[in-house]
């Protein structure tokens, strides 16, 4: 499952389909089936991010009841990663209504999450300029979840290099350390040497793309 970026085509986005595509040869013959976070993803952060998590919510629900062996690895870009952090949150965040958003899923449903991958999870002082509150992974999904951010990316880092926010879906390094951590999440390991220590999630600085002009944009 993966929630695309700002104004992505619907789908899961350039960055969703390089990490998918990096993913499937890593799981041999287990089968995977991909299912793109039905959401609008404009700049209308809360209107948006909240139609994104009633749907992610509501389908890692229904496969958790209805394909209670699948293994389920969520993911996103941008504001698509904000949106699956949401999903894992175990309380609805400080000053928010609960009656206005969709409440925490059950516990019981992490168990059938494998892993949590995260492309440019907006920092707790870019979801401030937007006027959100901050993406609080919820505890039982801080061991699942990787945290991959390009440098001086200015989502998620405190970089300010705005170019570098578009590089991920071609950066194969960034992508495949999602993937591989992924990938070893399924196979029942911790992600491999990117696996956290308990009750944190890892977050990866990757590098920059090479075909990347940081100065033209």
């Amino acid at each position: 499952m993966f929630a695309r970026g700002t104004d992505d085509p619907p789908g899961v986005g350039p960055t969703g389909q390089a990490f998918i595509d990096s993913l499937r040869p890593r799981i041999g013959a287990k089968s995977l089936d991909v299912y793109p976070v039905n959401y609008p993803a404009t700049h209308q952060w809360t209107s948006a991010g909240e139609d994104g998590i009633r749907d992610a919510g509501a389908h890692v629900v229904s496969t958790a009841q209805d394909c209670p062996n699948t293994k389920m690895v969520l993911g996103g870009y941008s504001q698509g990663a904000a949106v699956m952090g949401f999903v894992t949150s175990a309380a609805v965040p400080n000053g928010i209504d609960p009656a206005t958003v969709p409440k925490p899923m059950d516990p019981e449903v992490a168990n059938h999450v494998s892993s949590v991958v995260l492309f440019s999870m907006p920092s707790d002082r870019a979801m401030n300029f937007f006027g959100e509150p901050p993406v609080v992974i919820g505890p039982l999904y801080q061991t699942k979840t990787i945290q991959v951010c390009a440098p001086e990316d200015p989502i998620c880092s405190d970089g300010m290099n705005f170019a570098a926010h578009d590089t991920y879906a071609t950066n194969a390094a960034m992508i495949d350390k999602g993937a591989a951590f992924a990938a070893g999440r399924l196979a029942g390991g911790t992600g491999g040497p990117t696996g956290g220590t308990p009750g944190t999630p890892t977050t990866v600085v990757g590098s920059p793309s090479p075909a990347a002009d940081f100065g033209s944009r």
